[in-house]
C-alpha cells in the first residue's frame, strides 16, 4: 500500500466525523445567524448578518409576549418531571435488577412497550380526565403525561446499569451495619452517578422540548411553555411569519440545554472517577 493510500485511509474517519458534526451544527448555526439579523434582513442568505442586531431578542422579551413566564414554566415542568423520574425510576430499576421473581423479563418488556405508544393517542382521554378533575392549565397536567413517557426509558436504562454493579457492594455494606436501604443510598446511588445523570439529561431534554401535551392541556398564556409560546409568535402585522423572533427564541431555549449538558458531563466524569477509586 502506498503512502498516499495509507494517508487517505487515516484521514477518512476524521473527514466522516467532520461531515457529521457540520451536518448536526449547521441548523443551529443558521438559527443563530438569523437571530442576529435585522427583521428587514431575515430572508438574507448570507452566511453572516450584514448588520448585527439584537432587535429580535428584544422582541422576544417584549412585555406583551410573556416569554419570561414561558421559560419559567418550562423549567418547572422539566425539573419536576426529571426529579420524579429519577426517584421512581431508580427505586424501580434497582428492584428489577436485584430481585428474582417469575416474569421479571416480561415486566421489563411491558415497561419499555409503554414508551412506544404515540403521544397523540393519549391526548384525548387525558384531556377528558383532566377536564373532569379540574387540572387544565396546571403544572401537573403537563408533568404526569411527560412522566409516563420518561419513566419507561429511565427504568430500562437504569436497570441495565444496576445489573452491571456487583451485588457484593451491598453485601459488604450490610456486613458493616447498613440496612438494605442505607446500602442503596450510601453505596449504590453514588456509584451509579454516571447512569443517573445520563438519565437526568435525557429526561430533562425530553420534557423541555415537549410540545403536544403542553399545547393541549394549557390554554392560558401565563401557563404555556416555551415550545408553545414560540409556535404562537406573530409578526408586527399579526399575519406574517416572524422568522427572526422565532430564531432568537430558539437560541434562548437551546442555551439552558447546553449549560445543563456541560454541568452534567462534569458530574458524570466525577462519578466515574470516584467509582473507580472506591
Amino acid at each position: 500500500m502506498t503512502s498516499s493510500a495509507r494517508s487517505w485511509k487515516r484521514w477518512l474517519p476524521h473527514a466522516g466525523v467532520a461531515v457529521i458534526v457540520l451536518y448536526c451544527l449547521a441548523p443551529f448555526y443558521w438559527m443563530t445567524a438569523t437571530a442576529f439579523r435585522r427583521p428587514s434582513d431575515q430572508f438574507d442568505l448570507s452566511p453572516l448578518p450584514a448588520v448585527w442586531s439584537l432587535e429580535n431578542f428584544r422582541a422576544v422579551f417584549a412585555p406583551d409576549v410573556g416569554f419570561g413566564w414561558a421559560l419559567l414554566n418550562s423549567f418547572v415542568v422539566a425539573s419536576v418531571t426529571t426529579l420524579l423520574t429519577l426517584v421512581i425510576g431508580m427505586t424501580t430499576a434497582y428492584a428489577l435488577a436485584r430481585l428474582n421473581f417469575r416474569g421479571k423479563n416480561a415486566v421489563l418488556a411491558l415497561i419499555i412497550a409503554c414508551s412506544m405508544f404515540p403521544g397523540i393517542s393519549l391526548i384525548v382521554p387525558l384531556l377528558k380526565l383532566f377536564t373532569d378533575i379540574g387540572w387544565i392549565n396546571t403544572y401537573q397536567a403537563m408533568v404526569l403525561p411527560s412522566l409516563s413517557f420518561a419513566l419507561p426509558l429511565a427504568v430500562w436504562n437504569l436497570t441495565t446499569f444496576f445489573r452491571q454493579m456487583p451485588v457484593e457492594l451491598e453485601q459488604a455494606a450490610m456486613v458493616d451495619g447498613c440496612t438494605p436501604g442505607q446500602a442503596f443510598r450510601k453505596v449504590i446511588v453514588p456509584l451509579a452517578a454516571p447512569g443517573v445523570f445520563t438519565t437526568a439529561i435525557l429526561t430533562f431534554i425530553m420534557a423541555w422540548n415537549e410540545f403536544i401535551i403542553a399545547l393541549t392541556m394549557v390554554n392560558e398564556k401565563e401557563m404555556q411553555t416555551v415550545t408553545v409560546a414560540i409556535s404562537k409568535f406573530v409578526g408586527a402585522q399579526g399575519h406574517e411569519q416572524p422568522f427572526g423572533t422565532q430564531m432568537a427564541a430558539g437560541v434562548i431555549v437551546t442555551v439552558p440545554l447546553v449549560v445543563a449538558v456541560l454541568i452534567f458531563q462534569r458530574r458524570i466524569i466525577a462519578g466515574l472517577t470516584s467509582g473507580g477509586l472506591k
